[in-house]
């Protein structure tokens, strides 16, 4: 069986390991070993960290639309639940940012939320 030598294709590979250790430092970034089980373990990380970032931001949403909830006298839980009774479907980056940037509207929204609540409220007693 014929020897391999891999000139191009070995070449190719290295050069691009390196490319993405550019920035690390020390050997992590010149020499090929270290790089490339410093790639993986990165790769590794920015593909995990993708969807934390995701729960992190929502967690941040929900602390933001429950504070400013509070200042119009209710908290979180019935504030979504009063949101499906109205059928207002407005995502909570959205009420987020409503309630940091735009605060009359946010609090009108809160006062279309409790109006639906006290209408639901007889029926269900």
């Amino acid at each position: 069986m014929p020897r391999v030598k891999r000139g191009f294709k070995l070449r190719r590979r290295r050069k691009r390991v390196l490319a993405l250790a550019k920035g690390f430092t020390g050997p992590r970034s010149k020499l090929f070993r270290i790089a490339n089980e410093t790639v993986a373990r990165a790769l590794k990380f920015s593909y995990r960290d993708r969807r934390v970032r995701k729960r992190e931001f929502r967690s941040l949403w929900i602390a933001r639309i429950n504070a400013a909830v509070r200042n119009n006298d209710m908290n979180y839980s019935q504030f979504i639940h009063g949101l499906q009774l109205a059928n207002i479907t407005i995502d909570r980056k959205i009420l987020a940012d409503m309630a940091i940037f735009d605060s009359q509207s946010f609090t009108q929204l809160v006062s279309m939320v409790k109006e639906h609540i006290q209408q639901k409220a007889p029926a269900a007693a």
